[in-house]
């Protein structure tokens, strides 16, 4: 937190006085008593309540409250986002037929996709590529999520890992998007208009190096949030020359994909299996929906204040009303 007048604060020096005004009178209080016998016990018997001391406490209270939003203090605060294009970059290689996330490594991806739709806001845009040996632009990004989920149940996994093509499809979705809208890149200061989310079970085996256009993305504004799918000792079942079956290794690329997260600003995250996956998604849900701007919260500090008043004068009615 900070605020838009610090110097405001220094009204803070003033409650110590104050503390120390309250105490002195209390002590004028207590030699009065001693003239008086009668006082001087219904005092004592007033003062061991332990509730003594509530009423200056929250008034105390107030007068920080009171100074603090006198300071105009500032928060980060969530904000919703009223418009965005999120891109979703899904690894469909051989790869995602693994069953170490289950029941498969694509079936889990293309359910928790389904829910992270769920999470978006409804003017959103999402679009959809998908890559292996190549990457392919499914679905240009619309709000219609019928058409999403449609691409989403009809991917199919085979081949390498094309993850930099994955990347620069989805880049190059992005720049068309701001060319036709006029925009070359976000505006610097706010928040991007565009988000990718790219989700891959392996390393780059075909094409250019997935960090070249994490770079680019940096560049452009657009942060890549990353999925690493699948666990280290997960293997993909294969026909053997000669009958049978036969395993291969098909760890995902965590070093990778962190990478690409760091450089573009955005978070990395690992899903070794469908409930990781779907938590990520749910949390990327939330994230992508909403914006972190700072807010002056002057209104929150004064109606702490009143309320802490309020309180304060309640607290002593009800101290004074216990005396005859």
């Amino acid at each position: 937190m900070t605020f838009a007048r610090p110097l405001a604060l220094l009204g803070l020096l003033l409650i110590p006085l104050l503390v120390a005004a309250l105490v002195l009178t209390r002590r004028r209080r207590a030699r009065f008593a001693v003239r008086y016998p009668a006082l001087e016990v219904l005092a004592a018997a007033a003062g061991r309540s332990p509730f003594r001391y509530l009423p200056a406490t929250l008034l105390l209270l107030s007068l920080v409250a009171l100074v603090g939003g006198a300071a105009r203090p500032l928060a980060r605060v969530p904000v919703p986002r009223e418009q965005a294009t999120v891109l979703l970059v899904v690894d469909v290689s051989g790869s995602m037929n693994a069953e170490d996330v289950s029941p498969t490594r694509l079936a889990a991806a293309r359910e928790a996709a389904g829910r992270f739709l769920d999470r978006l806001p409804a003017d959103f845009q999402v679009g959809l590529v998908a890559f292996a040996s190549s990457a392919d632009t499914l679905v240009q990004p619309t709000t219609d999520r019928t058409a999403v989920r449609e691409s989403l149940d009809l991917l199919t996994a085979n081949g390498g890992t094309a993850m930099g093509e994955g990347l620069r499809e989805a880049l190059d979705v992005v720049e068309a998007a701001r060319q036709a809208a006029g925009q070359e890149q976000a505006t610097p200061g706010r928040a991007p208009t565009a988000v990718a989310l790219l989700l891959s079970d392996g390393a780059n085996s075909v094409g250019q190096s997935p960090l070249i256009q994490a770079d680019r993305a940096r560049q452009l504004g657009v942060p890549v949030y990353t999925i690493a799918l699948g666990t280290p000792g997960g293997v993909l079942r294969q026909p053997g020359p000669f009958g049978g079956s036969q395993f291969q290794p098909v760890p995902p690329d965590p070093e990778t994909l962190a990478r690409i997260a760091e450089t573009t600003k955005a978070r990395f995250f690992e899903a070794p299996t469908s409930r990781n996956l779907n938590a990520v998604y749910d949390n990327l849900g939330s994230k992508i929906g909403f914006r972190i701007e700072q807010r002056e919260i002057t209104v929150a500090f004064t109606a702490a204040a009143l309320l802490l008043l309020v309180l304060a004068g309640g607290a002593w009615s009800l101290r004074s009303s216990r005396l005859p």
